[in-house]
């Protein structure tokens, strides 16, 4: 799951107003379509270290935007950005690694960018973060490890871990098993748009009383209106 949008705010490292107006400019450009003109604005920031710049080639040569498409070209400008603390081009570094695009394939090193930029409370690389640990991939399988980073993106609105953290409820893994939160996480994760937690919702039901269904949507309606602060009993 790349983040494969453009940076809109400005956070280059560069200072002077020129760099400033030339991002800009490219900006403009790549919104209005002219990716020619936000190449030749980006390329002379992002290779004096302009970090935003930096991100957006690799956006652009990910996506093959004004450029052949290339995975490496893309890693590359990532990794420009990744180094200098920005988590977009962390997480997208740490997906190149997991699916083994334009550098081979390594969980360990995919693991270690997401946790970069999970650290930085990036909702994505939690979630993914969540994932590798479920499945031991890259790391030791630990399922406790996993539903913490799966709540804490589920706390952030994620509904993909909203609906992996009901999973790890209705099995148990890594908590004690309980229906109801189950119910809670997937019932927010469908509400947010999550299929599968819509799915796997009605089939946690049938393992559930009346009453037990009841209390799991009210604590799911008080989770979602305090904002993921007050979920479960």
């Amino acid at each position: 799951m790349k983040h494969l949008s453009i940076i809109l705010a400005f956070l280059m490292t560069l200072s002077a107003p020129v760099a400033s107006q030339d991002f800009d400019k490219g900006l403009a450009a790549y919104s209005a379509g002219d990716y020619a003109t936000a190449l030749q604005e980006w390329t002379p920031l992002a290779e004096a270290g302009g970090v935003d710049a930096q991100y957006n080639l690799g956006i652009m040569y990910d996506n093959g935007e004004g450029v052949p498409q290339d995975y490496k070209e893309a890693v590359k400008w990532y990794k420009l950005a990744a180094e200098q603390g920005d988590s977009f081009a962390q997480h997208n570094v740490g997906v190149v690694y997991d699916d083994g695009q334009g550098v081979p394939q390594d969980y360990k090193e995919a693991v270690k960018w997401y946790k970069l930029a999970a650290e930085q409370e990036y909702a994505s690389s939690q979630f993914n973060l969540g994932i590798m640990y479920a499945k031991g991939k890259g790391v030791l399988q630990d399922h406790k490890e996993a539903v913490k980073w799966f709540k804490l993106a589920a706390e952030q609105g994620h509904d993909g871990a909203q609906s992996n953290l009901g999973a790890m409820y209705a099995k148990g893994q890594g908590v004690l098993q309980d229906h109801s939160i189950a119910h809670m996480w997937f019932n927010i994760g469908a509400a947010n748009g999550n299929e599968l937690g819509g799915t796997n919702r009605d089939i946690v039901a049938k393992k559930m009383t009346p009453a037990a269904i009841s209390k799991a949507q009210a604590m799911a309606r008080e989770c979602m209106s305090s904002k993921y602060k007050e979920c479960g009993y």
